[in-house]
This record gives structure tokens, sequence and C-alpha cells, in this order.
């Protein structure tokens, strides 16, 4: 196994805090992946129409207080809501909520997960990765030059996750002690790796350099460290890592030592 320890930098070699305004500030990280753009949709759509609702909750609210407030109206005038037209204008609008907001976020996440983010990919040109999280970082484990988990030749890495560019990679995870959520930003994905229990997910990136990778679940003292890398490499530059990597890799699968020992047969 080979490992490539930048847990330690990870936590000290943080980059320079930049001049940005605060629109900038406020943006989501940049979407390197194929279908992020999904995701994003449906958070925009939601946030769009629950903004479009409150507003209109608000000209209800304070339109009501202006045009029936105690100085144009002396006399007061009690209603109980029950009058035909009443129902029918609360029936609207609840209508309207539910269509617009509950079954159109539904059916669009429904069929995102469905067609897309659920349809996991198969054959000789997926990478795949297996990945243990732990208080408080991240492993990642690569098949090696035979193509098979947990063997003698894998390539081990701690906080520090390398993947080509335009290809399909899945991912399965687990957890050694408490729930973890493996987060990318720039992905738009998350997915919780938990003990005891396999979790798995697939993307495909689309734009080269680091990214972070955080863990998105309290889970400990020292969770604030737990910050991983992704280095997004040409498929030239991610083979020449590759083949470096085989070559250097030492035999210490020890199977008496849970901390080398984790991997798993891998899962289609």
């Amino acid at each position: 196994m080979l490992f490539f320890d930048t847990a330690k930098a990870a936590t000290t070699d943080l980059n320079p805090v930049q001049q940005m305004s605060l629109w900038d500030r406020i943006q989501p990280p940049v979407d390197i992946s194929a279908n992020g753009h999904k995701i994003m949709d449906l958070f925009n759509y939601t946030t769009f129409m629950v903004i479009f609702f409150f507003i209109l909750v608000c000209i209800g609210l304070f339109g009501f207080a202006y045009f029936y407030s105690h100085k144009r109206n002396k006399k007061p005038y009690y209603t109980y809501g029950n009058k035909k037209s009443h129902k029918n204008v609360g029936l609207a609008f609840g209508m309207a909520v539910f269509i617009l907001i509950d079954c159109a976020i539904t059916i669009q996440s429904n069929n995102d997960l469905v067609n897309t983010f659920f349809k996991f990919p198969k054959g000789d040109d997926v990478v795949r990765v297996e990945i243990m999280a732990q208080q408080w970082l991240w492993k990642f484990r690569y098949p090696g030059a035979d193509n098979v988990f947990n063997t003698d030749d894998d390539i081990v890495t701690i906080n520090d996750l390398r993947l080509p560019i335009d290809k399909k990679v899945v991912v399965q995870m687990t957890a050694k002690d408490v729930i973890h959520s493996f987060y990318l930003p720039n992905v738009r994905q998350k997915r919780d790796a938990m003990p005891g229990r396999l979790s798995r997910m697939w993307f495909e990136l689309k734009k080269t350099g680091e990214f972070d990778i955080a863990c998105a679940e309290m889970c400990g003292t020292h969770h604030y460290i737990m910050k991983g890398k992704l280095t997004v490499y040409s498929q030239e530059d991610y083979n020449s890592w590759i083949e470096q990597a085989n070559k250097v890799v030492k035999s210490e699968n020890d199977t008496e030592d849970p901390d080398l020992y984790w991997g798993w047969k891998w899962q289609e």
C-alpha cells in the first residue's frame, strides 16, 4: 500500500483570504461535475418558490393590517372565515402551494434520482475508489495494478483523493467509528458513511484543479479538522500518477492491523 499523508497539511496549509465582494462571497462553489446543475436547478426552484409565497404572505399580512386598521374602520367587522368565498381562496392558495412546491419538487427530485444519480455506471472504464471515514480523516483506496481491492498492491491515500477528468467515478464508503458524511461541495453531492454499512455514489468531473473535501456530519470534538483535498487531473497526468504509485507500492496489507486491512470486495 502507498500512503500519502496530507492530514497535517490539510489543517495548516490554508489558502490566503482573498478580497471579494459580498456578492462573490455568497455564491456557491464552482460546479465541476456533469450533473451538479440538476441539484442546483432544484435548489434554485425551491428557493424561488419559497420567496414568492413568502412575499405573497407578507403582502396579505401588511396589506390587511393597513386597510383594515382601526383608523380606517372605526366599527369592527367580525368574520369567521366560513363563507364560500373564504373557503375558495384558502383552498386555492393551499392547492397552489401543494402543486407548485410539494408536487413539483417531489417529481423533479425523483426524476433526477431515478434517471441519473441512482443509475450507477458499470464497466472497465469506470474509476472505482473505496473510502474509510474515521475520526478525523479520510482514507481512500485504489485497487492497484491487479484491479482488485484489498490486496497487497492497493494504493491508499489519506485526505488526498486524486481522480481523472471526464471519467465516471464510483465510490463506496463506510465508517470506522461514528457516522460521517462525505461531502464534495464542488460536485454538489454528499453521502453518509456509517459503521457496518456500505454507502455509494457516483459523479463525473469536468474541470481540473484542487478542491475541498469536507465532513458534513458532526462527528466529534475535532470534526472541524476533517478536511481532505480533491485533485482532478487530465487523463495523462492521472495515468502518470497511478503508474508512479504502483511502482513504489509496498506490501503492508496486514490482516492483523485494522488500520491497514480495511478494504472490502467491491459490490456492483
